[in-house]
């Protein structure tokens, strides 16, 4: 696909990666909205093409009494007052075929969770809504099995596809980025690398999930090395207290710091 396919995204001939950013999940109006104007504020100075990300809702929780959102439509709306009021798109998770058509009215991308990227309904379902689809690798996947899933969405006569490597499982308790895979995807369909989701240590004893927030700059140093398209960060003025995933997150306030230096690391790679 070419960038440029995706509404309102800016930048896309700055020959740099680009950036899907945001909130783990949408917990109201005020949060979203400053975290996108900050990020806003970063992505322009360093001309970075920019799609903000926030999960309208969570279905894949470890307890029942896990935060898992705000109300559909009232997440949908506020990610649309984002696309809005920055006049850039937004991407969301969907978990049911039912969320496709709902989430499609509100969003630009809809982003299939790596557990759920072998089931095809949910892909053709997200596919024949017409928008940019963003199919995360499931962390039990090989990458060279993505090309079956990029395959449903062009079968489904959509060629505007995403994959996004998240890690692959090692252990109970910890994920690992194999390096090797970029290349691989790449022949599919552009890759983005999750950089925050790849360092989680899912499955605690107490049924929150850790996360190693001090290896982010390291794991994404290494994906703009390797040549990804794209990177997924979730970030948040406050992690600590964040109502989902706040023990891999990026505190907001290291963001521009380390975009400036992966931007540096890009346009070297380029004048090789």
């Amino acid at each position: 696909m070419n960038l440029q396919d995706i509404p309102k995204l800016k930048h896309t001939t700055s020959n740099n990666f680009f950036l899907l950013a945001g909130p783990c999940a949408i917990e109201g109006e005020d949060m979203a909205l400053q975290i996108a104007e900050r990020v806003v504020d970063i992505t322009n100075k360093l001309n970075i093409p920019y799609i903000f990300k926030g999960s309208f809702k969570k279905a894949n929780r470890s307890r029942i009494d896990s935060f898992t959102g705000i109300g559909d439509e009232k997440a949908l709306k506020i990610l649309r007052k984002v696309s809005e009021t920055f006049d850039i798109p937004t991407v969301t998770d969907i978990h049911q075929v039912s969320d496709a058509n709902l989430a499609a009215e509100y969003v630009d991308v809809l982003q299939i969770p790596a557990f759920l990227v072998r089931q095809t309904d949910l892909v053709v379902a997200a596919a024949t809504t017409g928008k940019v689809v963003n199919l995360k690798k499931g962390q039990f996947m090989s990458p060279e099995s993505m090309k079956h899933a990029v395959q449903k969405v062009k079968d489904a006569r959509n060629n505007n596809v995403l994959i996004t490597d998240r890690g692959t499982m090692f252990g109970y308790q910890d994920m690992i980025v194999d390096f090797r895979g970029i290349p691989t995807m790449r022949q599919f369909a552009p890759t983005v690398l999750d950089v925050t989701h790849s360092l989680q240590q899912p499955n605690q004893n107490s049924g929150v999930t850790g996360g190693r927030p001090e290896m982010i700059e390291t794991i994404a140093r290494a994906g703009i090395v390797n040549n990804v398209d794209g990177l997924f960060i979730e970030t948040h003025f406050d992690p600590a207290n964040a109502k989902s995933d706040g023990a891999n997150m990026l505190h907001l306030d290291h963001l521009e710091n380390l975009l400036s230096h992966l931007v540096s690391i890009r346009q070297t790679i380029n004048n090789l």
